[in-house]
């Protein structure tokens, strides 16, 4: 029995990897703000994550100050966010340093874009990854059931507008592509990676993407098929968050892992999961 320690426990991903842990008979420690103020990683020497970091034979870094495209917009220049997500990472990878334990930091592909204040922290991140020999891996658009609302993503704005007031009001034109993950194929691409971990090559990164390019557009369509009369009412406005930003990932995840879960199928779970 492995003991993993995942940071961002409460998270829109780290919830659901712990109870993925769980299921395979694993001990897993959890910290995250949400749950307890003393499970703030912005505070230095913090007594819990040490305490957990030293018991735990791996770490999942997933803690970040995060949200969809509107939480983004509003916040990511502030600086608040941004120092936020410089504490969090000092002193996390600090105690990465100091105890020399194996971990995977979750980045995102928007480290590749220089216009963006989240994307410039995430690289930050892998900078410190490389530095201390852990593993990089980008998310690509993971999407799944959401509790904090004010940090939802498309889907769950789709999903919520749908059944709230039966149209789909989008902030764009909904021309802009996105690749979409369900959460439970990143979980497993995470516990795939990390039992990998001592074989794999870490002077790579490994991005976690379903590899298939859909317009939000398209994904205003799939969720509206889902309900009866829901129309869909575009803005005219472009995409400002990714700003038309598209490059198509490496796949040497793929000797690793595949997904499985198509976005019809991931957006009628999370449809399922809203309705409870």
């Amino acid at each position: 029995m492995t003991k993993y320690l995942v940071l961002g426990s409460s998270g829109q991903i780290g919830a659901p990897l712990v109870q993925f842990l769980q299921q395979h008979n694993h001990k897993v420690y959890t910290l995250d703000i949400v749950d307890d103020e003393a499970e703030d990683l912005r505070l230095v020497n913090n007594k819990l994550l040490v305490k957990y970091a030293v018991e735990a034979d791996f770490i999942f870094f997933l803690a970040f100050d995060v949200g969809g495209a509107k939480y983004l917009s509003k916040y990511q220049d502030t600086f608040n966010f941004i120092q936020n997500n410089i504490q969090i990472m000092s002193n996390t990878f600090e105690i990465l340093r100091r105890l020399q334990k194996p971990f995977i930091f979750a980045s995102s592909q928007m480290s590749d874009m220089n216009h963006s204040t989240y994307g410039l922290c995430k690289a930050i991140g892998e900078r410190y990854t490389n530095a201390l020999g852990g593993l990089n891996v980008k998310l690509w658009n993971v999407y799944g059931y959401e509790k904090d609302l004010e940090k939802s993503h498309v889907i769950t704005d789709f999903i919520l507008k749908a059944i709230q007031t039966g149209k789909i009001d989008m902030l764009t034109d909904g021309r802009e592509e996105r690749q979409l993950l369900h959460v439970e194929d990143c979980c497993r691409a995470l516990y795939t990676l990390g039992c990998e971990y001592d074989r794999i090559d870490k002077t790579v990164d490994y991005h976690l993407t379903s590899f298939v390019w859909t317009s939000i557009m398209d994904v205003a369509k799939e969720v509206a098929a889902n309900y009866k009369s829901v129309t869909i009412n575009p803005s005219s406005a472009k995409d400002l968050t990714h700003a038309e930003w598209r490059k198509d990932p490496p796949e040497n995840i793929l000797q690793y892992w595949a997904p499985t879960i198509p976005l019809r199928e991931g957006i009628k779970r999370v449809i399922k999961e809203m309705e409870k």
